[in-house]
């Protein structure tokens, strides 16, 4: 199996359950698949209640993601052959040959792009340059030179440069071939001592001399006097004079600016537009220091695939992090019903109708034998506590009780004593803001053409619930218009008396439920509904009904 990330992430607005679900659950597949490529997601902050739990058993926050939809780094990067500005041309082609692609990266010693070049560029550099002093111009290494013509050094340092003159054939009389040599040119001349001795005193900066001729010694004494460099080729002058071209440095030929890149973070739908208006086949990919990471193709980025994700504790797509519908999705393991998400192939579903999604995973672990450490028995146990309310709820079943009972046994802890210091947690409002408070465990639905979103805030403490609700429902009314919703709701559970008082914001958003079924009121606030402390069973399902009317 391959390393690529496959996160796991609850929904937005995440409880207890979505966010041990989404740890658990990565374990559980690093487990049996023997890898490491499984990392458990959060799509948005962490609650009080869920802070408590980590805290409690050693978890770190899973990391936080808020988009889906694909970036470069989500792609298969190509490592790219890098090479540095001064490679030859020659040598540069025969890279390209040789790994059989189109495109060398240049960058420098800390990895910077300095440029890109490309068969087309070593084309151009070849059909194209008809100067006779474009090595100088380019500044080409003697290196470059001697290694592209194979041939030896017979006398000087070959560690400079071309810096100026021209290239000349030194195949005319002695008397003429004065005329034209200027200081610093390059003289290409055969075994010919009259011709050699001339070019040294018209100061000539490089004398290459073919077909391995042998080297009169007053030749390389004087240019070893003059500083010229000799070098001796084994390639006749029609061959040496072709060649010397091919060692030019890269750096002259290359696309240096405007250089079509990206950067890790990038997402995929803000560049393909670009791309496709380029014939660039290869693209260079930064981090954010500017150096180079790899390439990717253009294939690479016009097929791409889409993070990989599974979902757990949710299978609504306006639940689910933004650009799921970019997403691979290979799982979903959940406990609600089915709802909008669609995947682009086919995924396995683990969907029962249970108290919590951790009572599943539960139940996964005992099938495949595996033996739950106790960090992960605590987080799942406190899964279930959190989703069933200590059992409270009509969503609890006997398999969440016995799975809660087993978990706890495992992590040595006592349900009961774990369930008060959650709840006391998760309940506490000091210091908070009225948006940490309602967005703390919210969910958004649609219901024909109402779209509406449900928040729930349980406490032990009925007092403390009432005095919170003016102060909700008061942000309910003034959030509402910027929420991009119709209406909203939000439950206010008392855990001990198990009853809820719901808040309604939104025009007729109270009438259509009280229409729908009657609850007896209190006051001005809300609906008072007894016995009523689940979101998914006994509230969802009756707004559903009354705003489908």
């Amino acid at each position: 199996m391959n390393n690529e990330t496959i996160y796991i992430t609850g929904h937005k607005n995440p409880d207890t359950d979505s966010i041990c679900s989404a740890i658990s659950y990565a374990w559980y597949k690093n487990q049996i698949t023997g890898s490491d490529c499984y990392r458990p997601a959060r799509a948005g902050e962490i609650n009080l209640e869920t802070d408590h739990v980590l805290k409690k058993f050693g978890a770190k926050a899973p990391r936080l993601l808020t988009d889906l939809r694909t970036q470069v780094k989500d792609l298969s990067l190509e490592e790219g052959e890098r090479v540095d500005s001064c490679l030859s041309i020659r040598k540069a082609w025969e890279t390209l040959r040789s790994v059989q692609k189109s495109t060398l990266v240049v960058v420098n010693d800390q990895e910077e792009l300095e440029g890109i070049i490309t068969i087309g560029d070593i084309a151009r550099s070849i059909m194209e340059v008809h100067s006779n002093t474009v090595l100088a111009e380019a500044g080409t290494p003697y290196k470059n030179i001697v290694e592209t013509l194979e041939a030896k050094v017979a006398a000087g340092d070959i560690e400079g440069r071309t810096a100026s003159g021209k290239v000349l054939m030194g195949a005319v009389n002695p008397d003429l071939l004065e005329k034209y040599i200027e200081p610093g040119d390059m003289v290409i001349v055969a075994d010919r001592y009259e011709s050699q001795l001339c070019a040294l005193e018209m100061h000539a900066s490089c004398l290459i001399i073919c077909l391995d001729e042998h080297i009169n010694d007053n030749i390389i004494r004087t240019a070893q006097e003059n500083g010229c460099i000799i070098i001796d080729s084994p390639y006749d002058s029609y061959i040496t004079a072709r060649l010397l071209n091919e060692s030019i440095p890269i750096n002259y030929f290359m696309i240096k600016d405007n250089i079509l890149s990206f950067h890790m973070d990038d997402y995929l739908d803000d560049i393909k537009g670009t791309v496709v208006k380029v014939r660039h086949r290869t693209f260079p990919v930064l981090d954010e220091k500017e150096r180079l990471t790899g390439i990717i193709t253009r294939h690479g980025l016009l097929e791409s695939a889409g993070k990989k994700v599974i979902l757990v504790d949710h299978n609504e797509l306006s639940q689910a992090v933004d650009g799921m519908e970019e997403a691979d999705i290979q799982e979903i393991v959940d406990h609600h019903k089915l709802g909008s998400v669609k995947s682009k192939r086919p995924v396995m579903l683990e969907c029962q109708p249970l108290g919590c999604t951790a009572t599943i995973i539960y139940q996964m672990c005992k099938r495949r034998g595996l033996d739950i450490p106790a960090d992960i028995a605590g987080l799942m146990c406190s899964a279930i506590i959190s989703d069933t309310l200590l059992y409270r709820s009509p969503t609890c079943t006997q398999a969440d009780i016995k799975a809660c009972s087993d978990l706890a046994r495992i992590a040595g802890i006592d349900p009961k004593d774990l369930a008060m210091s959650m709840f006391r947690a998760g309940s506490n409002f000091d210091g908070r803001s009225d948006e940490d408070i309602f967005y703390q465990d919210f969910k958004r639905f649609q219901a024909g053409d109402v779209r509406f979103g449900v928040g729930q805030v349980t406490s032990m403490d009925g007092e403390e619930l009432e005095q919170l609700s003016d102060r909700m429902l008061k942000y309910m009314n003034e959030s509402l218009p910027g929420s991009g919703l119709d209406m909203t709701f939000l439950m206010m559970t008392d855990i001990l008396n198990e009853s809820t008082l719901l808040l309604c914001a939104g025009s007729h958003a109270r009438q259509k439920l009280e229409d729908y079924r009657s609850y007896p009121e209190k006051g001005s606030q809300g609906l008072v509904m007894e016995g009523v402390v689940s979101r998914k069973k006994q509230v969802i399902p009756a707004l559903m009904a009354a705003l489908s009317q």
